[in-house]
């Protein structure tokens, strides 16, 4: 098809990309109702800089009765995404029997399999917990699966001002491999990265200021999905989501100046994200 990336990564052309038809589309952004199995295949090889996606958690929601593959998905993912481009893989597993299925952990290493590289297992924390556990702690995180082709080749860490540990001529220790100790002198940043595990306000009204995003059953919050496309695109840049949901990853690249290809299968959902990236959107302060 005809469809490709202009050298400066700022426009991609045509838009929305030909050969698909199209649920939604605008300036910024392009919803497909289907398969993503369907599309998938349709987009251009090395075209997309940043995947920011949560896969159906086995039966733990409601998805219309749709499931996923995993395996081709990963395939497909590699063929697309761009050298050093990012794939985020935000992950959960069903408990049964107070046995988690330890489906998020067979899927990031199939990932691996296919040729993608483990860049990093972050984690989701949340504020709060559901149901309180009667047979372990509580439970109140998921995984956030960063995966790469190659080296990245965009990171803005999102960076925090260091008020308590900003100490000149620091002095650290490190141990070696054989045993032995390495100790230097350095001076503490005084804006550092954050550490790679994250917490959000969930909930009602907490993960989106829209009332009707909560039409849907598993939505992840607006700051999380844009510290994800702040951390690992640029403006101009194109995103992918082939399990949009209720629309956040495109809602949020949208407001941050990316463009931003969406698939969902079951319509009612592509409903909510047509409406919600429809709505005019301010630029985040970044």
């Amino acid at each position: 098809m005809d469809y490709e990336l202009s050298p400066e990564k700022t426009n991609p052309k045509p838009w929305p990309p030909a050969g698909v038809k199209w649920y939604y589309s605008d300036e910024w952004v392009a919803i497909a109702h289907a398969d993503c199995r369907e599309i998938l295949p349709e987009l251009p090889d090395n075209s997309v800089d940043l995947v920011v996606t949560s896969p159906p958690y086995e039966d733990l929601r409601d998805y219309g009765g749709f499931v996923f593959d995993c395996q081709n998905t990963a395939q497909e993912l590699l063929k697309l995404i761009c050298d050093g481009g990012v794939v985020v893989w935000v992950a959960g597993d069903k408990v049964t029997d107070g046995g988690e299925s330890g489906e998020s952990f067979r899927q990031a290493l199939l990932f691996n399999s296919v040729g993608f590289k483990l860049l990093d297992t972050m984690i989701y924390g949340k504020d709060g917990i559901r149901y309180p556990e009667t047979i372990r702690y509580n439970q109140q995180f998921e995984y956030m699966f960063v995966f790469c082709k190659g080296k990245p080749k965009t990171f803005n860490p999102i960076k925090y001002r260091n008020k308590y540990n900003f100490v000149k001529n620091k002095l650290v220790t490190n141990r070696n491999a054989d045993g032995s100790l390495t100790r230097k002198h350095y001076d503490a940043k005084e804006d550092v990265s954050l550490a790679n595990i994250w917490f959000y306000d969930v909930g009602y009204m907490k993960s989106s200021k829209d009332a009707f995003v909560f039409e849907h059953p598993a939505i992840f919050p607006e700051a999380l999905a844009s510290d994800h496309i702040i951390s690992w695109s640029n403006p101009g840049d194109l995103i992918l989501d082939p399990f949009l949901g209720s629309g956040t990853t495109a809602y949020c690249a949208k407001k941050l100046n990316r463009h931003c290809i969406g698939i969902e299968i079951e319509e009612k959902y592509c409903e909510i994200a047509a409406k919600r990236c429809s709505q005019s959107v301010m630029e985040l302060r970044i």
